[in-house]
């Protein structure tokens, strides 16, 4: 039976430092009520600040009752609710789950805050359904691997305590404890992929074996322990590559195996927070990492892009070349507002200046007069200055009346050049 469901509770409390707030996600339905019910009792004899997170989808008519169940239950508790209205976007080609999913989670961000602690109430027989779920689509190691019982996201800590609690253990201490939930309508039909195995198929297997369950349970916490493994060996490859996950030598990079070398593309784009390449994608990648040592070859897919130039290859999100009708006044000390947001830069010209500034793409033929080198060409100094093909079709010039004074790249805020006379300031 192992641990009383109050101790895994009171266990996974204790990851969270006094004086930090612990979130629960609640939906309505039996899994995340009972969790806050033992949250809520956890965190009067073990003090922390609790508050509950419900998502409103807006995808049924019954939408509107999750809500007033959650409203009451967390009255009943006394733990402050936060409601977060969100737009499921469909056409983003990632199924109704999915795109559920990532609303979901863009609403976590944006109320939870980094340091603070969100509690998910997946259970045992939900990770069955994952991995069966990611071996169905061929999934890897880390697709198998299924849902981590904890980990860390963007600052926060992600925590599901019910991982390896069956959903008949919950239902029967809810039971017991006289708690009410609502039942979701959409899970009774069987036309989502997950909703088919729940119903048709984990009945099935149970009957068969009956520990199916915890078995699969079992076989994706391995999984997770392989895919940990696997990133080791992969975060050893970038090290003694280079060490930047943006930037990999193709020399060194083609004499890995080719496992090898998928792995670390792979692991390369989580280090910097990039989507996964699709198969396919990442397949036609590793191809051409052969190509001319000259040649210019771009990758992309939804979210992020690799390219091969002068011998290396370069991973990043996609980011398209500024509009060459967009410019914008600066006063040369405000935040400067470009298309990739908000550059915390401040530029102080020659005293008794005073022209006002403005800042526009590249329109080509710009030069600058450079302190001990007179007028340089932009081109030119561009090329001098190895500036990656992708990164001059973003690049923002400042000028000054019609001189051009700066060179920035806006996406990281660096001065690449500036003319004689000017110089950055503190912003």
């Amino acid at each position: 039976m192992g641990l009383p469901l109050q101790a895994v509770i009171d266990n996974a409390l204790a990851q969270t430092a006094p004086g930090r707030c612990v979130w629960v996600a609640l939906s309505g339905g039996l899994d995340s009520s009972l969790l806050l019910t033992l949250a809520a009792d956890a965190c009067r004899r073990h003090p922390r600040p609790l508050r509950a997170i419900h998502v409103h989808h807006g995808l049924q008519a019954a939408a509107d009752d999750f809500e007033t169940h959650c409203r009451v239950l967390c009255e009943r508790l006394e733990v402050p609710l936060s409601v977060a209205r969100v737009d499921v976007d469909l056409a983003t080609g990632q199924g109704l789950e999915g795109a559920a999913r990532e609303a979901r989670y863009a609403a976590f961000d944006r109320h939870v805050a980094p340091g603070e602690s969100l509690m998910l109430a997946q259970h045992r027989d939900d990770q069955a359904e994952t991995l069966l779920l990611a071996a169905l689509r061929g999934s890897g190691v880390r697709g198998l691997a299924g849902m981590p019982a904890e980990r860390d996201w963007q600052g926060r800590r992600l925590l599901r305590p019910l991982l390896e609690i069956s959903r008949a253990r919950l239902e029967a201490e809810a039971t017991r404890s006289g708690l009410a939930w609502t039942e979701d309508p959409s899970n009774a039909a069987s036309d989502q992929d997950r909703n088919y195995l729940r119903h048709a198929i984990l009945p099935r297997l149970a009957e068969r074996w009956p520990q199916a369950t915890r078995s699969l349970g079992r076989s994706a916490a391995l999984c997770g322990e392989a895919d940990g493994l696997l990133g080791e060996l992969a975060e050893l490859d970038l090290v003694s590559l280079s060490g930047d996950p943006g930037c990999l030598p193709l020399d060194a990079l083609t004499r890995l195996s080719l496992p090898r070398r998928r792995l670390l593309v792979r692991h390369c784009c989580g280090r910097l927070g990039l989507v996964l390449p699709p198969a396919r994608r990442l397949e036609s990648l590793l191809a051409q990492l052969h190509a001319r040592r000259d040649a210019e070859t771009r990758i992309t897919w939804p979210g992020g892009e690799a390219r091969i130039w002068r011998g290396h290859l370069y991973l990043m999100a996609s980011m398209p070349p500024l509009s060459a009708l967009w410019q914008v006044e600066w006063d040369g000390a405000s935040p400067l507002v470009t298309p990739y947001g908000h550059c915390e830069v401040a530029l102080a010209g020659p005293e008794g200046g005073g022209q006002p500034l403005r800042a526009m793409p590249r329109r080509g033929g710009e030069r600058l007069r450079l302190a001990g080198r007179g007028r340089r060409d932009l081109k030119r100094l561009l090329q001098e200055l190895e500036v990656p093909p992708w990164e001059r079709e973003r690049l923002v010039v400042i000028l000054a009346g019609e001189t051009p004074v700066a060179v920035l790249v806006p996406d990281t805020g660096r001065w690449l050049a500036l003319a004689e006379g000017w110089q950055a300031a503190a912003p």
